[in-house]
């Protein structure tokens, strides 16, 4: 976990405006609700010389992510943004229910309709950044730290690649699916083969992982066993073949299909549940592995799992040696709430909120 745990703890660099693709329209308030929009209005005929104390929370324990989109977009679209001043917590920080994350002080109609673009940004990023950390928390409950890949690109929207991936490596993802998932930090995607390349070849798993292993030799060579739903069967015929340059199988069975190696032995049925990637099955398989020398083959799980699941497995120290997850970590679960807590310098906020200043927030030049 240490990895994960220097994240959290703000050391990595703040992203700067160059980093995000904004749609100029925000600028004419086309994302912003229209009560905004209309408020800014009133505002400017009546009451422009107001300075109000905006200031932003969530309800739960969570991992912050989305604080540098934010003040990048402040800084774009505000009108007059050099007026404002901005506090904020870092991408990264653990933050507590009701902990005021961000506040942003300064005339409402230079950045006031804003607020839900604000929100919505903060409660995406931090929902998939703590879904990923708890992900890779009980993937570590173990004593060993076991690599989280995020394989989110099929379960949401291309366009939200970019935000999700460094949302999932804020939180403690090992490596991303796409180039697009990395854009903001760096890096690029990580991959080996799909259903569709076994199928080109037939179903023939060994020649498949030839052509992936001639096509691109520098790779680590990982297979994916689950085509012809005989995942034992199909990584002793790879590792046979490939023998030390096999790093790995990856099994993807569907959580409506039974392997076959259980249909062999129906023996060892009738005391769990032998649907898609299952304990029982996992422990067979490395004890294939094993005894016919493949011990550095690794195994990779892939394929309806999420915290629970992964702290299932870990609990019962089920040989894994890294996991593949996707539409778990998307779950928008965290909601950001922006409230106007002072107006100029005096507490004025609805029933049931007050400014909750916080020692922790660092201004933003």
């Amino acid at each position: 976990m240490k990895e994960i745990e220097l994240k959290l703890q703000g050391k990595i660099k703040r992203l700067t405006n160059k980093t995000f693709k904004f749609d100029e329209r925000i600028r004419d308030g086309w994302f912003s609700a229209v009560y905004f929009l209309k408020t800014s209005d009133i505002i400017r005929k009546y009451h422009k010389d107001n300075i109000v104390t905006m200031q932003f929370f969530q309800k739960e324990h969570a991992v912050l992510c989305g604080t540098d989109e934010v003040i990048a977009l402040v800084k774009t679209f505000a009108h007059n943004p050099e007026e404002l001043e901005i506090y904020s917590l870092k991408d990264g920080d653990k933050i507590k229910p009701f902990e005021t994350v961000l506040t942003i002080t300064g005339p409402y109609q230079n950045f006031g309709y804003l607020e839900g673009i604000i929100d919505g940004i903060l409660s995406r990023r931090t929902s998939v950044a703590t879904n990923v950390y708890n992900v890779a928390r009980a993937a570590g409950i173990s004593g060993k730290q076991k690599p989280i890949i995020f394989m989110g690109d099929r379960d949401d929207h291309y366009t939200q690649q970019a935000g999700d991936g460094y949302s999932a490596y804020i939180g403690g993802s090992t490596a991303q699916a796409t180039h697009a998932m990395n854009e903001w930090w760096g890096k690029q995607g990580m991959g080996t083969m799909p259903h569709a390349l076994i199928q080109l070849f037939n179903g023939d798993v060994v020649e498949a992982t030839k052509a992936y292993a001639n096509t691109f030799p520098e790779d680590e060579l990982i297979s994916l066993v689950d085509y012809n739903n005989d995942v034992i069967t199909d990584s002793l015929k790879v590792a046979r073949v490939f023998g030390d340059k096999l790093k790995g199988v990856r099994i993807d069975t569907s959580r409506t299909l039974i392997d076959q190696y259980f249909l062999r032995n129906q023996h060892l049925l009738g005391t769990f549940d032998p649907r898609g990637v299952n304990i029982e099955l996992i422990f067979a398989l490395r004890k294939a592995l094993d005894d016919e020398g493949f011990h550095h083959v690794k195994i990779v799980v892939s394929g309806g799992f999420n915290e629970e699941r992964i702290q299932e497995f870990e609990e019962q120290n089920v040989p894994v040696d890294m996991y593949g997850i996707g539409s778990s970590l998307l779950k928008i679960n965290i909601g950001f709430t922006g409230d106007n807590v002072m107006l100029n310098g005096k507490h004025q906020a609805k029933a049931g909120r007050r400014y909750r200043p916080n020692p922790r927030l660092e201004k933003v030049e």
